[in-house]
């Protein structure tokens, strides 16, 4: 199960405002854009400033990035704007973004640094598994456990108990376990996208 399951939902409520963006002009790509500098600010902002007050950030902006990543690949489809160069910006950019917001996490003292990192690497792995389904003959994967909506929900709840728990020794445990998800979550991907393909070519 995933978060990703309720995309549909999501975007069902988002369609007005994206209506409306289309109709002033603005572009899949600069919601991107819009998207990818907006994560980088606040990474930077969190990594400079490591404070737990501050990580309220995080899950304001989790859930604005949502909305615009829902919104860019709905103006895209729904208004004739898909481009190849969109579609590798896409992707691309919700990698380095991620990147962004995860690393401030590395900064506080109740994460062990190489486990925050080894976080991001899998993160960017679980990414291009999902990617490589469609050359590899499948679709675009979005298997779990730990997908980027995932991501973004766990995470945005561990910025804000930090803002109210700074102090507790299961923090310690926590990018581990996340880690054997993500784990997980690239074999899922991995196997699904597999099945898929063989499934095309044997009907």
């Amino acid at each position: 199960m995933s978060i990703y399951k309720l995309k549909p939902a999501f975007q069902w409520l988002l369609r007005p405002q994206v209506k409306r963006l289309a109709q002033r002009g603005v572009t899949p790509n600069q919601i991107t854009c819009f998207a990818l500098a907006g994560s980088a600010a606040v990474g930077m902002v969190l990594c400079l400033f490591p404070w737990h007050g501050l990580f309220v950030l995080l899950p304001v902006w989790f859930f604005l990035r949502m909305a615009l990543n829902a919104m860019d690949g709905m103006m895209a489809r729904e208004y004739g704007q898909q481009t190849v160069f969109g579609c590798y910006l896409n992707e691309l950019a919700d990698i380095v973004a991620d990147a962004f917001l995860y690393l401030p996490f590395a900064q506080l003292p109740e994460f062990w640094p190489p486990s925050v990192l080894l976080f991001i690497f899998l993160a960017a792995l679980a990414e291009t598994a999902g990617i490589l389904g469609a050359l590899a003959g499948a679709s675009r994967r979005y298997d779990g456990p730990l997908g980027k909506s995932d991501r973004a929900a766990l995470l945005g709840l561990l910025a804000l108990v930090l803002v109210f728990v700074p102090r507790s020794g299961l923090y310690a445990l926590v990018f581990p376990v996340l880690d054997t998800l993500l784990c997980l979550t690239i074999c899922n991907r991995i196997r699904h996208g597999m099945k898929e393909a063989a499934a095309k070519r044997n009907p």
